[in-house]
């Protein structure tokens, strides 16, 4: 029963995988296809990891280890990418309306608190 229940958590994230995969293909502009790999395969490697852990529950601590690392890492790499495109002026989809980076950035050379 153990094996039928990782199973199905490993396919449930390798289906995240997949959209996390056919997200980069399909949004528009880097920023949203940086959002849309992050959220997805972080999910989907969490999953299968999960789905391993059930499978295999001896390798509970190493894929623990590996889920945490993960979770730290996955957020604070698209979160740097999407920092450098910005800073190279990468552009935007035209259906963006709202940038409050260039707003928050405009003020504080408003203000005279320019970084």
């Amino acid at each position: 029963m153990a094996e039928l229940i990782g199973s199905i958590i490993i396919l449930v994230g390798a289906f995240f995988l997949f959209s996390a995969g056919l997200g980069l293909l399909r949004m528009p502009d880097t920023f949203t296809r940086i959002q849309a790999g992050t959220k997805a395969s972080t999910l989907g490697n969490i999953l299968v990891l999960a789905g391993l852990g059930v499978y295999h529950p001896d390798w509970a601590l190493k894929l623990l280890i590996v889920a945490y690392f993960i979770l730290m890492t996955n957020p604070l790499s698209s979160h740097a990418l999407s920092r450098a495109a910005y800073a190279i002026r990468t552009p935007m989809t035209p259906a963006t309306m709202y940038d409050a980076l260039r707003d928050e950035q405009d003020k504080a050379a408003n203000s005279g608190d320019a970084p």
